[in-house]
């Protein structure tokens, strides 16, 4: 009876060591939850982001303001009823710098010279 209990005893520590400390035990499949959730954040992102574009896209077709807007803001059209003014910031006053003359060319040598 006492090597019975020696035997099963020792099984149980072996299915337990493959349980916890092998390649494919606990630890793979805590692992392989992490990546489960981490990939459903990174779905439930893409999800939301497919819907902003299917809502601009069902704008683009129904309406003539989205499609305005949008030539406003991409290609800087103007109706033809407006006036368009741009403003631009003015520029920094740079001190007056001294003019520092060019180095002088050296001469050059013909043959007719020698």
């Amino acid at each position: 009876m006492k090597w019975l209990a020696l035997s099963l005893v020792a099984a149980l520590l072996l299915l337990q060591h493959r349980l916890w400390l092998s390649s494919d035990g606990v630890p793979e499949v805590w692992r392989l939850g992490a990546a489960v959730d981490a990939q459903r954040a990174e779905n439930e992102l893409l999800g939301q982001r497919n819907r902003q574009l299917g809502a601009e896209v069902r704008d683009l077709k129904q309406g003539y303001a989205a499609l305005e807007e949008r030539a406003r803001t991409d290609l800087g059209m103007v109706a033809g009823n407006e006036t368009f003014y741009q403003v631009v910031p003015a520029r920094p006053v740079r001190a007056a710098s001294p003019r520092v003359p060019p180095p002088p060319v050296p001469a050059q040598r013909t043959a007719a010279a020698h």
